[in-house]
């Protein structure tokens, strides 16, 4: 198997997870510990998303393209992204659960992976499959 492919079978099945949580997470007295699940699934969704197209852009000859930002910006300049300003954002979301942790922006960060994020990542496959 191709390293696209290995990378594109991960994320998918990296996807599948966080969406498993979100189901949960969007049943009525959810617990913390099913949001901080999300918010976990969805930091090696991220990374896998990023990383899957860094690999796609190689393929395609672009390389030297490292960094998370610079990923997202060549993606969304290729049109494998429709929207930048969310994937910026998603990229601002990751780092901050990362280094830090306050209740408040927990709650906010997965109500965006829910109500946002997701779809994104859903979007973003859908390309790379092509």
């Amino acid at each position: 198997m191709s390293k696209l492919k290995t990378k594109l079978s991960n994320f998918n099945n990296a996807l599948q997870r966080l969406k498993e949580a979100d189901k949960e997470f969007n049943k009525p007295g959810v617990s913390d510990v099913v949001r901080d699940g999300v918010i976990q699934r969805f930091e090696f969704t991220y990374e896998l998303a990023w990383k899957t197209t860094k690999v796609f852009l190689e393929d395609a000859g672009l390389i030297d393209i490292n960094s998370p930002k610079a990923v997202i910006k060549e993606a969304y300049a290729q049109k494998l992204l429709s929207n930048e300003k969310n994937w910026l954002l998603m990229l601002n979301d990751r780092n901050m659960t990362s280094h830090m942790y306050k209740e408040e922006l927990a709650v906010e960060i997965a109500e965006r992976i829910s109500t946002c994020y997701i779809k994104e990542f859903e979007l973003l496959l859908e390309e790379l499959q092509k």
